[in-house]
């Protein structure tokens, strides 16, 4: 028990002093703000905003382009 103490207190100390684990930890954060931000506009149903505004642009300019043709 001891032996994965000793382990886990080393990792922890490399990571603290390690610059490119809080550059990973930045691109952690940044895709998990990416995610959320899809998420929130798209919705996690198909009722989403953005989903909605798409879907009657879409149905807008098949009505027009049928009228046309």
């Amino acid at each position: 028990m001891l032996k994965y103490y000793v382990k886990t207190t080393e990792a922890l100390k490399r990571l603290r002093t390690d610059q490119d684990g809080v550059v990973s930890f930045e691109y952690i954060i940044v895709a998990a703000c990416i995610i959320g931000a899809v998420t929130a506009a798209f919705g996690t149903g198909a009722g989403g905003a953005i989903a909605t505004a798409l879907t009657g642009g879409i149905a807008a300019i098949t009505a027009a382009f049928t009228a046309a043709v």
